[in-house]
């Protein structure tokens, strides 16, 4: 509970205790939620929808087909070499 106590320094005291009673009806006790909750009640407010005049010509199409048919090339190739791209 420590790190409750920590967040009252940067969202105010009773932002912390709105957070905590929400926390405390929803029957999930933990700090992870509380914070959570306190960060969800400091978020920014979400922005207007913006009007357009502007239209879609084509409309986008799912293509599932084609997933499926890279993956079946993926299985017919078992000996490729895999690449970790995250490194």
């Amino acid at each position: 509970m420590a790190q409750v106590l920590a967040a009252v320094p940067r969202a105010g005291l009773e932002a912390v205790l709105v957070a905590v009673e929400l926390v405390i009806e929803s029957g999930v006790l933990s700090v992870e939620h509380v914070l959570n909750v306190l960060g969800r009640l400091n978020a920014a407010p979400t922005p207007p929808c913006v009007e357009t005049s502007l239209q879609l010509k084509d409309e986008p199409l799912a293509d599932t087909g084609r997933y499926d048919d890279l993956r079946q090339d993926e299985e017919e190739q078992p000996d490729a070499e895999e690449f970790d791209h995250a490194a």
